[in-house]
């Protein structure tokens, strides 16, 4: 009773609504035309109507001007919302984007003027909230950097589709080598496309690496080849050809934004470990460290591809999260808070499409493994709940080591496995002295002597 009626107190004293936004304007957004709500008494149509181009962007911008608008919010919609966006802000106009889900519920009947004049409305009394978009300069290098893994994922479905050939022509090269993309496998698709046929010639394009022998090999190539296969192969491998063209141009253009944006040329320490698959020929790690100030590949689980795609979503500066726990929830890393009469009904985290949440789960999901404190962890959230809730878990820690680090709170310190296991171990010893003291008893530590 005194929880309900500290609860009724605090929601008679919450203010009456209040005007945040008293200049706000607010557009609908539509793949051939836009429409613009302003306040009713700026012009005598509040609403208007503009089309998509360019030119008439700038008179949607012109007409808010002459309204004396000040801030204006518009949904992110597809990709439509983009120009707009950056036609208002070169404008000098402050731009909110917001989720559209935070602005469905609206009764009557549904149409683009009553979804711009509602939109327009909750902007003015301050009930939208702003999304994150990070600076330009951020953007480019996220544009590029999404560009780039659009084309891995490319490049991965032409070598299955080469692989799908193989295999029409019943030449077994997935059952000898772990990586038909290979410098074997690729040697000798080649060759078969070349015109080769003979099996044991085609044997001796082996590596010496490869863990199948020669007479394996061998018998793995014997195949039928038909024409139209021998055609599906060799279109997938050219097309293979040009992606990794194009890859190389990208990251051409990837280490020209990141050298542009450095803002420190401090070497790193090597260390000895092989580049990634899928990485770019240039140093990431060095790049990624001269742009943000911080190596964040001393985290475990986060290796140079992950750093990258963390900090091309987001950048170095973090400062708009006021809190760590502010970005943890903007990445859908958080527990749900749905209460209702004081109980808890669902504890579930928001299912939402971040691209940051994704790759820090992946990199929590390496760690099943790993003999760090990141990964003893790990393991002991496992234990407690399902796998993929202690992926989350991990992923939620590293996301505020991450915030940590970007933010100038912290530097990341390394934590030694041993060390981890004698807190965890003290931790149990508490907990076994304390339930023995409730039921009466004793715990008594014995010495290895005494066994």
């Amino acid at each position: 009773m005194l929880e309900k009626s500290a609860m009724a107190k605090k929601a008679r004293a919450r203010p009456a609504w209040t005007v945040a936004h008293p200049d706000a304007a607010a557009i609908d957004i539509g793949a051939y035309s836009h429409y613009v709500s302003v306040p009713e008494d700026r012009d005598e149509r509040s609403v208007r109507e503009f089309g998509c181009h360019t030119a008439q962007l700038d008179q949607m911008a012109e007409w808010l001007h002459e309204c004396s608008i000040k801030t204006v919010a518009l949904e992110s919609t597809g990709v439509y919302w983009i120009p707009v966006y950056e036609v208002l802000q070169a404008r000098g106009l402050d731009v909110w984007l917001v989720n559209p889900k935070h602005t469905r519920n609206v009764t009557g009947r549904k149409s683009d003027v009553l979804d711009c004049q509602w939109l327009q409305q909750l902007h003015t009394f301050g009930l939208l909230n702003r999304a994150f978009r990070p600076e330009a300069n951020v953007c480019e290098v996220r544009e590029i950097a999404r560009l780039r893994e659009t084309m891995i994922d490319e490049r991965t479905r032409h070598v299955q589709r080469m692989q799908s050939a193989l295999t029409q022509m019943n030449v077994q090269l997935s059952s000898v080598l772990s990586d038909i993309a290979g410098e074997t496998g690729m040697a000798i698709m080649r060759a078969i496309v070349a015109g080769e046929r003979d099996a044991a010639k085609l044997a001796q394009l082996r590596n010496y690496r490869v863990h199948a022998s020669a007479e394996q090999l061998e018998a793995a190539l014997r195949g039928t080849c038909k024409s139209e296969h021998l055609f599906k192969l060799s279109h997938e491998l050219a097309c293979y050809d040009f992606i990794n063209t194009r890859l190389a141009v990208i990251d051409a253009e990837l280490q020209r934004l990141l050298r542009a944006m450095a803002v420190q040329d401090s070497p790193i320490q090597v260390r000895g470990k092989t580049r990634a698959k899928n990485a770019p020929k240039f140093d990431v790690r060095q790049a990624l460290l001269n742009w943000s100030g911080v190596d964040l590949t001393e985290v475990p689980g986060i290796e140079a591809l992950t750093a990258m795609k963390v900090l091309a979503e987001i950048g170095p500066d973090l400062h708009r999260f006021k809190t760590s726990k502010r970005f943890c929830s903007w990445l859908g890393l958080c527990p749900g808070t749905q209460i209702t009469g004081g109980k808890r009904l669902d504890g579930k985290t928001k299912r939402l499409p971040n691209r940051v949440s994704q790759a820090l789960k992946e990199a929590a999901s390496g760690l099943a493994r790993s003999k760090c404190a990141m990964g003893a962890y790990y393991r002991r959230m496992a234990l407690r709940m399902s796998t993929s809730k202690a992926i989350t878990a991990v992923a939620h820690k590293l996301a505020r080591i991450v915030y940590a680090m970007l933010t100038g709170q912290n530097q990341y310190q390394a934590q030694q496995l041993q060390m981890h296991d004698q807190r965890y171990q003290q931790r149990v010893v508490r907990g076994l002295r304390k339930r023995a003291l409730e039921m009466g008893f004793d715990l008594i530590e014995r010495t290895p002597a005494a066994v």
